[in-house]
């Protein structure tokens, strides 16, 4: 068993005074999440996050590290997945440009709009972390 280890972040912009999410859904499932993944080389967790964001939305972004939230889980070819989401909050009415190859849709959604929308308990439960985090 080996383990991949993945970064990200819970991108947000505020609307009418609140925090609006933005969710990526898959091009190979129905499945909706933030834009993450794969650390890459010597990368370190806020690195790939930047890149991966770039490279799923087109969004140059800045990573608030003082906020971070993990989950692992097994993957079904038997690895271990490890998964670090910290925040990053764009302007408001920023254009997303999606990554077609991997990203079928784009969606900005309030909180419980994106709660309802992520696929895995795991991703609702970092949205909860995050949006207490925001919302204090």
């Amino acid at each position: 068993m080996s383990t991949e280890v993945a970064s990200g972040a819970v991108v947000y912009q505020q609307k009418d005074g609140h925090p609006a999410y933005l969710l990526l859904q898959s091009a190979t499932s129905d499945f909706w999440g933030f834009p993450k993944g794969h650390l890459e080389g010597d990368e370190t967790l806020v690195e790939t996050a930047k890149r991966e964001i770039k490279e799923e939305t087109q969004l140059d972004v800045q990573v608030d590290t003082s906020f971070k939230t993990y989950t692992e889980y097994g993957l079904p070819n038997g690895n271990l997945k490890q998964v670090t989401l910290f925040v990053s909050e764009v302007p408001t009415g920023v254009a997303v440009t999606r990554q077609k190859a991997e990203i079928s849709a784009v969606g900005w959604f309030d909180y419980a709009a994106a709660r309802e929308r992520l696929t895995y308990d795991n991703l609702k439960r970092m949205l909860d972390e995050a949006n207490a985090y925001i919302t204090k």
